[in-house]
């Protein structure tokens, strides 16, 4: 008797958000994408949130760097160990980082296949995407049907960001198209989404307030009369969160789970401490 195909693994890297019980109950596996504080170099879980906030105001370089092909290759190991088929590895924007290329590498270097997405985007975008190529995965579908629940999902979903100001995303060298907004008085809050794999600018509202009301009211717009999921993403604690949390509630009848996010280090190094951002994926 032939015996049946072992499960389809799921890999993300850690720009996906995803909070460590859901990576652990859908058993996706996530490698670390790296951080640069002033002369300290190692994987971003290894840091303290706060001191990287602290950092961060305080003006000491931070920068960021994808893993290592060699956290790849032991990754996708593990996951052939273990029994798996192949792997489907989704990853954040090859726009914005050199992350899918290490995927690359690493999947020609092992023995079963390996299936490596570039996302197009980051966030809880691709976390969403993960989650749902994993639960397809539980399910028992092959990589075709794991592949096309990421891709569904990642194409469906839209970031939709506030930042305190663009001067992070200036200094990474993540700035985009929203490079068009610098400049603006400090008063100006810019309001911003991905686009085509890299940051780009959505609208300028005066006053943080003001700012914030129009983040909620466009996350509404985006999600219109669909089923969603939303997750509302912070760097640093923050009160505001669970405000805009209740009014996305009272506002979308059709909003199938809420959930509150940290985001990445790796994503708030180039946001800047006080971002929040609002993902609207559709089921």
């Amino acid at each position: 008797m032939r015996s049946m195909p072992g499960p389809v693994a799921v890999i993300t890297d850690s720009t996906a958000c995803l909070p460590a019980p859901v990576a652990e109950r859908w058993g996706i596996g996530v490698v670390q994408v790296q951080l640069q504080v002033g002369e300290q170099f190692d994987e971003e879980n290894r840091y303290d949130r706060e001191e990287i906030i602290d950092q961060l105001r305080a003006g000491t370089p931070v920068k960021t760097a994808p893993p290592e092909v060699a956290a790849f290759f032991w990754a996708f190991q593990d996951a052939a160990s273990k029994g798996a088929s192949a792997i489907v590895s989704v990853h954040i924007s090859g726009r914005m980082s050199e992350t899918v290329n290490a995927a690359r590498e690493a999947a020609q270097q092992v023995n079963i296949p390996v299936h490596v997405l570039d996302s197009g985007t980051t966030g809880m975008s691709l976390g969403f995407a993960a989650t749902s190529a994993a639960k397809v995965a539980a399910a028992g579908g092959q990589a075709s049907r794991v592949i096309d629940a990421a891709e569904r999902r990642f194409r469906g979903s839209r970031e939709i960001l506030y930042v305190d100001t663009l001067e992070f995303l200036r200094r990474g060298g993540r700035i985009g198209a929203a490079q068009a907004f610098l400049g603006s008085a400090f008063s100006i809050k810019p309001l911003l989404t991905l686009k085509n794999g890299e940051v780009a600018p959505l609208t300028r509202v005066p006053g943080q307030r003001r700012a914030l009301n129009k983040l909620v009211d466009l996350a509404v717009d985006c999600a219109g009369d669909q089923d969603v999921e939303i997750a509302i993403t912070r760097f640093g604690p923050d009160e505001r969160d669970l405000e805009i949390g209740g009014r996305l509630r009272a506002r979308l009848p059709k909003m199938v789970d809420s959930t509150l996010v940290d985001a990445s280090m790796i994503l708030g190094a180039h946001l800047g401490p006080g971002a929040i951002g609002i993902t609207v994926s559709p089921v």
